[in-house]
C-alpha cells in the first residue's frame, strides 16, 4: 500500500498563502487519482482538490480560484497552492491516493488561518 506523507502546513494571517506537499512512497504515475481533503473537528472530511492521472483538475466550490492543485511525476509529490487564505480554511488536511479500490491516506497536516 501506498505511503503518504504531507508538509507544508502552519499558522498563515487571512489573506496569506501556503503550499502544501505530499510526497509519495512510489511512483505518482502508479496513482491514477489523488487528492486533497480536509477536516475540521465535528465534520466530515471534505474533498478539497482532485488531479487524476489524466491531469484534468477539480475544486470545492469554496476554493475554486484560490487553491491549485499540481503533480510533478519526477519527485513523486503532489502539491496544493493556496493562496487569499480565509479563516474558514482552517482545518487538518489530507492527501489521499488511489490505485484500484486500494485508497490511502496521509496522517494530516494542519493549517491553521489567523491574524
Amino acid at each position: 500500500q501506498v505511503q503518504l506523507v504531507e508538509s507544508g502546513g502552519g499558522l498563515v494571517q487571512p489573506g496569506g498563502s501556503l503550499r502544501l506537499s505530499c510526497a509519495a512512497s512510489e511512483s505518482i504515475l502508479s496513482i491514477p487519482f489523488m487528492a486533497w481533503y480536509r477536516q475540521v473537528p465535528g465534520k466530515q472530511r471534505e474533498l478539497v482538490a482532485s488531479i487524476p492521472i489524466s491531469g484534468a483538475t477539480n475544486y470545492a466550490g469554496s476554493v475554486k480560484g484560490r487553491f491549485s492543485i499540481s503533480r510533478d511525476n519526477a519527485k513523486n509529490t503532489v502539491f496544493l497552492q493556496m493562496n487569499s487564505l480565509h479563516s474558514e480554511d482552517t482545518a487538518i488536511y489530507y492527501c489521499y491516493g488511489r490505485k484500484g479500490i486500494l485508497g490511502s491516506w496521509g496522517q494530516g497536516t494542519q493549517v491553521t488561518v489567523s491574524s
